[in-house]
């Protein structure tokens, strides 16, 4: 059931104008907790899926919420790693649209056990000019703001704007030259800064410690939505039993883990 927010939300004082009203269906204590925003390119190489996934669940097992825009890509996997129970979408359309289409498993799933919000009421379809308020809210909502992967002229970069104006601290994951020209240009600038160690870094941010599992880099892995190849010359044996096992199967010739 979509019902309207009806408390102030001190984190979102920080934004050009506070909402004149936020839709949610779900968990809505959620907005009470510890947040961090994770952003990123809708086509993230197999690094940033893999490292993305293991930071998210690495937050999320520390305490944190996680809170994204429920995009293709980083946003996906974002709240995947995070848990659907620790995760907040912001969406950029009336939430009786599961936006976009290929998402709408995962999106009910946080309907149902996490939190899904939006400016946007019933019944409102996809605007381009409705995304950059989502990503407005998205960066709001979290006490800093991590940037997977992004091109320099993207929708990512706006968020980072945001997060500049909101004076918030912005953190990227180290790439390679040419993969990802946004976040190296911010690292040379000394706009951001790099995370070079994920238990470090949870740890610096005053994690839980005490609540973070042993990580299973196979299970980690198969969750980035490897292609069936890929999988398979990397991890033959155990894709077999996975999937044998009920654990992922093969769509599109993409592996997708089956979350419990």
């Amino acid at each position: 059931m979509i019902q309207t927010v009806d408390f102030h939300i001190p984190e979102l004082q920080s934004m050009k104008k506070y909402p004149k009203e936020l839709f949610y269906i779900g968990d809505i204590e959620l907005l009470k907790r510890k947040k961090i925003s994770i952003v990123g390119t809708r086509k993230p190489n197999q690094y940033t899926k893999q490292y993305i996934y293991t930071l998210a669940k690495s937050l999320s097992n520390s305490g944190f919420v996680i809170v994204s825009g429920a995009a293709m890509g980083v946003d996906a996997i974002a709240h995947e790693a995070a848990g659907t129970k620790n995760t907040i979408a912001v969406a950029g359309t009336g939430l009786d649209i599961r936006y976009p289409a290929i998402n709408k498993k995962l999106i009910e799933k946080i309907e149902k056990d996490g939190l899904m919000l939006s400016q946007f009421p019933p019944k409102t379809q996809s605007r381009g000019y409705h995304f950059p308020l989502r990503n407005e809210t998205v960066v709001a909502l979290g006490e800093i703001l991590i940037v997977a992967q992004a091109d320099l002229q993207s929708g990512t970069m706006h968020s980072v704007e945001f997060a500049r104006k909101m004076g918030k601290k912005i953190f990227v994951l180290p790439h390679r030259i040419g993969e990802s020209d946004g976040t190296n240009s911010l690292l040379k600038k000394n706009e951001a800064e790099a995370i070079f160690s994920i238990e470090d870094f949870v740890a610096s941010l005053g994690g839980e410690k005490q609540k973070t599992t042993k990580s299973d880099p196979i299970e980690n892995y198969f969750a980035t939505n490897p292609t069936y190849d890929e999988a398979m010359k990397k991890y033959p044996s155990e894709l077999f039993e996975y999937e044998l096992s009920g654990k992922l199967k093969i769509k599109n010739g993409v592996v997708q883990l089956i979350c419990n």
